[in-house]
């Protein structure tokens, strides 16, 4: 393909020098005179390790060029792609004047061509950032129309200072967030040399990914940080000890734990947590990741506290009691907090929870359940039907206790508030359905 790429810093350059060894033609567009010359003369204008050599080859080879005229660029590529920056400002919004005015360059020279452009926007942005500004900027510009004059896509790129040119042949995988299957065809020509699995998904969907992959990046550095300031404390290595945890691979370094859905809760997270936290105190260490894990925690129970109570109805059914489906265990679990604050504003509550039977709970299950909720026994029914039938507010606090036809039935008439995410028959069957963070 004919490729334009607009930005030649690191990601522009990497992208452009990878895309012309792959075979394609790649012109650099950038508004510093000194960049293009340096690509001109096939020497990288950013450093990395092996990108000089292979920008040599590539202008070399004459299938990488460099130019500071967007409208020539446009003319002469099948494809554009945005990769200028996105700095963050003062007070943590993104600075997008950069973008903006490339694409502001693009729209003005795509009113002067014929035929179809594809236009791929790899700067990082906020998820809506498309669809909001971009889009209708190109629009507005260009006269002409998206999905039949031009094609607009977001692809996300992850590229590490450091190990860039790996990182672009051996990625976990290629997104593209597009709505036309023009874009994700042009998608399918520009990555066929890279052996990862190439994702369609929504163009928001897309432009979240790149926050969600570096917040979590972020968020492990704390976490491992406090951990060995913590160790330290007590006298242990950390790096063998983090070594270790890491070898669990089922629920350490896994996708466990990563679904978004209500708050935890049962005997070991809520106790562990505090336990560790109380030991860094004491020793005067600062954990403030952990020290706040518990307060998230609860914030998502009075997350959907609010939610039952901003339906203004009185009458509620709770499916499902213990901390984890499959189980009897009540203690610390999150639905057992919401339901003494729902009892506590004065909510009318049923439950059901076919794992939990008063008379089969024991010793540290029973003491604290009896502590929490004294009145238990008249708030739980046996029976799914009778439990419903008493409800005007339904709170799904365990899907797998839901049997999805009968609940279905009764959400035609019902608001249905969704702690674990139901079905989607079932959602799309409610009269009011909300998700707690969907």
């Amino acid at each position: 393909m004919r490729i334009s790429i607009f930005g030649m810093g690191y990601v522009g350059v990497v992208t452009g020098a990878c895309f012309a060894k792959n075979g394609h033609d790649v012109l650099g567009v950038d508004i510093d005179p000194h960049k293009v010359r340096r690509l001109q003369q096939g020497k990288s204008p950013v450093l990395e390790e092996g990108i000089d050599e292979l920008v040599g080859a590539m202008v070399a080879s004459g299938r990488l060029t460099a130019t500071e005229d967007h409208g020539r660029a446009v003319q002469e590529s099948d494809v554009s792609l945005v990769s200028v920056g996105t700095p963050g400002l003062a007070n943590g919004s993104l600075d997008l004047r950069a973008v903006l005015a490339v694409v502001r360059q693009i729209a003005s020279a795509l009113a002067q061509k014929s035929g179809a452009h594809s236009i791929v926007i790899r700067s990082t942005l906020l998820p809506g950032t498309t669809a909001r500004l971009i889009l209708p900027e190109l629009e507005k510009v260009s006269g002409k129309r998206h999905g039949t004059d031009f094609f607009l896509s977001y692809n996300p790129e992850f590229l590490r200072e450091g190990s860039s040119l790996k990182d672009f042949y051996d990625p976990p995988f290629t997104v593209l967030g597009a709505q036309s299957p023009e874009a994700f065809k042009v998608a399918s020509v520009l990555y066929k040399e890279v052996r990862a699995p190439l994702h369609q998904v929504a163009i928001e969907t897309a432009e979240a990914l790149k926050y969600v992959s570096n917040c979590f990046h972020g968020l492990k550095v704390a976490f491992a940080n406090e951990i060995g300031v913590i160790m330290q404390a007590l006298g242990v290595d950390s790096h063998p000890l983090m070594a270790l945890a890491c070898q669990d691979t089922k629920l350490n370094i896994s996708a466990a734990y990563l679904r978004p859905g209500f708050a935890f809760g049962g005997s070991c997270l809520p106790k562990d947590l505090r336990a560790l936290n109380y030991v860094a105190k004491e020793r005067d260490v600062e954990a403030p990741l952990l020290g706040n894990l518990l307060r998230s925690n609860q914030a998502h129970v009075e997350r959907a506290l609010r939610l039952v109570l901003e339906t203004g109805q009185r009458d509620v059914a709770l499916l499902g009691l213990s901390f984890k489906a499959g189980t009897d265990d009540l203690r610390e679990s999150p639905l057992v907090i919401l339901a003494e604050a729902l009892i506590g504003k004065g909510i009318r509550l049923k439950i059901y929870d076919p794992h939990v039977n008063m008379s089969a709970l024991t010793g540290a299950n029973r003491r604290y359940i009896e502590q929490e909720l004294p009145h238990i026994g008249s708030l739980l029914g046996n029976d799914l039907e009778d439990v419903l039938a008493h409800a005007k507010v339904v709170v799904v606090g365990c899907a797998k206790h839901c049997a999805p036809e009968r609940l279905a039935r009764w959400a035609r008439t019902g608001t249905l508030i969704d702690l674990d995410r139901v079905p989607e028959s079932v959602a799309r069957a409610a009269a009011t359905y909300r998700g707690i963070s969907w």
